[in-house]
């Protein structure tokens, strides 16, 4: 059986309406739509906590932001929408919905439910692909957290392991040690 190519650009717009339509994240990650329910009550905590740990230690010009999305450099449908970016403030007075990869300070991503979790290895690379700066992969589930950096060649150079309790180690320009201590940590499912 032939199949078609998708023309560009199509899989961003069925994307933008399956998220007015239903409510799901939606996010095109190497050419496949990837569709997340609502956070769920630890998930949504994990983020809160993050987005106020961080945003209380950023530098002058930079902001922490849930909701905000990048694109792949030179593709009209691959986007990502990670659990939040930190970014230029003056992100705020934009009115596109996608950040440039190249002025992302930093990009966090919480690991969803077990059955999700090949999600966040797509979307590492993805990321490193891209060319974001600096991703930080937090996992409820196990306690742990990754740091990734140096993106070269579509795979992140830098990579450090921690659980929780042990601080993450920021990279300039946010140059601070995030506190993990007491981020929610996530039932195991039967």
């Amino acid at each position: 059986m032939a199949t078609t190519p998708v023309q560009p650009g199509k899989l961003r717009r069925a994307a933008e309406e399956i998220e007015q339509l239903a409510g799901l994240r939606v996010e095109v990650i190497g050419g496949a739509l990837l569709m997340s329910p609502p956070r769920r009550g630890k998930h949504a905590g994990t983020v809160r906590r993050l987005r106020e740990r961080i945003g209380s230690q950023l530098p002058v010009g930079l902001g922490a932001y849930e909701s905000s999305s990048t694109a792949l450099p030179d593709d009209e449908d691959d986007y990502a929408t990670p659990d939040l970016l930190v970014l230029p403030s003056a992100w705020e007075d934009e009115d596109d919905w996608l950040a440039e990869p190249c002025g992302i300070a930093l990009a966090v991503e919480v690991a969803p439910g077990p059955s999700r979790i090949n999600h966040i290895a797509t979307k590492t690379n993805w990321y490193a692909i891209a060319g974001v700066p600096v991703l930080l992969a937090v996992d409820p589930r196990k306690g742990a957290w990754t740091l990734h950096t140096r993106p070269r060649d579509g795979a992140y150079q830098g990579v450090l392991h921690g659980e929780y309790g042990e601080p993450v180690p920021l990279p300039s320009p946010l140059s601070a040690e995030l506190d993990t201590s007491d981020l929610p940590l996530s039932a195991p499912r039967s």
